[in-house]
């Protein structure tokens, strides 16, 4: 009898050891799956992020695709698709790019001469940012100088875009119109100096350059009763520019007064807000000749289609040139007063009616604005 009362109670002590070490061992096999979970609820709970924000989680980016029970999915910018338990997105520190604004600051760094004025380089900067689609006009870009490098100063550029998905498409928009808009304005991104080296320094405006833009002066209807020589001194005053595909040349309601013959490529008017495209400009065609000659503002937004290289004209030299051919500005008046009346009735917005300007009496702005009156 006390035998089997010693073996009931050594049964009793093995079954609840067998058991504690069962619930142990089950108690770890659950601990992952129950952390998800309970992470799980606190996401759709806290609601830190929602299907569809762009967030950084464990060093990755990605666009929340979906929130389960177990784990967060995300589509990187690669196309990859990331799975992240919830349990690690609870430990992590999670950076939300989408709340509680869209808008998300992207900084790009560049290094610009030492012998460049640093407003001069951040004027060109904030143009470029302000050429990029993806960049948007609020907040504003802002350009800083980060530094005085070996052989360069260094700025960064911080700009806002309200898709952070294409982060990378915006950076590379920024860094493209930075490049043309310093080669338009002779500014230099040095090259890294790191052991002495010769090199044989071009201008970027060679004799033949001169030479093949005063030729194309003689195909543009406001040149073509001028001389070989003066279609020559016209063009050696001018500056060539190069606009990147979609850059705005000139925007409408911007002061100005030069004018641009195309020298390759081509261009697009737009009349703005709008965005109504009246005309596509060709190679050897020719804008701006309303500023340039009165000074009026720019009468229409045109954006370059492709790369695209102008001649720009500036009225001081062109008054020059009216000084030495006095009948030039009467042939101008001439052509000018018939583009401008096919400018004005491409406006939808122009009030109906009005009259175009008699030749004399833009023959006499002309004269005033160049004072050669």
């Amino acid at each position: 009898m006390l035998f089997g009362i010693i073996g009931t109670v050594l049964l009793r002590e093995q079954l609840l050891t067998t058991s504690a070490v069962g619930a142990v061992v089950v108690g770890f096999a659950l601990q992952d799956t129950l952390g998800n979970l309970f992470a799980g609820l606190a996401i759709q709970i806290e609601k830190p992020f929602r299907v569809g924000h762009w967030i950084s989680v464990a060093g990755r980016d990605g666009e929340v695709q979906e929130i389960t029970w177990r784990a967060t999915k995300l589509r990187t910018k690669d196309g990859e698709f990331l799975i992240v338990p919830n349990a690690i997105v609870s430990k992590e520190t999670v950076l939300n790019y989408s709340e509680p604004t869209v808008a998300n600051a992207i900084t790009v760094d560049v290094g610009a001469s030492y012998l460049s004025p640093p407003n001069d380089v951040k004027a060109a900067v904030i143009a470029a940012v302000e050429n990029a689609p993806l960049a948007i006009r609020a907040p504003q870009p802002k350009v800083l100088v980060a530094g005085f490098g070996d052989s360069a100063i260094n700025y960064k550029v911080y700009f806002w875009v309200d898709d952070y998905g294409k982060e990378r498409e915006a950076r590379d928009q920024v860094r493209t119109n930075i490049w043309y808009e310093f080669r338009r304005r002779n500014l230099e991104i040095p090259w890294p100096i790191q052991i002495q080296y010769e090199r044989d320094e071009e201008p970027i405006r060679t004799t033949r350059h001169i030479a093949a833009a005063a030729d194309y002066l003689g195909r543009v209807d406001l040149f073509k009763t001028l001389s070989a020589e003066a279609r020559g001194v016209l063009s050696s005053l001018a500056s060539e520019q190069l606009f990147a595909a979609g850059e705005a040349i000139v925007r409408q309601g911007a002061a100005g007064d030069s004018m641009f013959v195309i020298l390759s490529g081509q261009a697009r008017v737009v009349l703005e807000p709008a965005g109504q495209e009246v005309a596509v400009i060709p190679a050897g065609g020719f804008f701006g000749e309303m500023s340039m000659l009165t000074g009026d503002k720019r009468t229409a937004t045109v954006k370059a289609i492709g790369d695209t290289n102008v001649l720009e004209i500036a009225a001081r030299d062109f008054r020059e040139l009216a000084v030495a051919n006095p009948s030039l500005l009467d042939h101008v008046s001439t052509v000018v007063a018939t583009r401008r009346t096919g400018l004005e009735d491409a406006k939808a917005a122009a009030a109906a009616g009005v009259p175009p300007e008699a030749k004399q009496n833009f023959l006499a702005r002309m004269r005033r604005f160049l004072t050669l009156s």
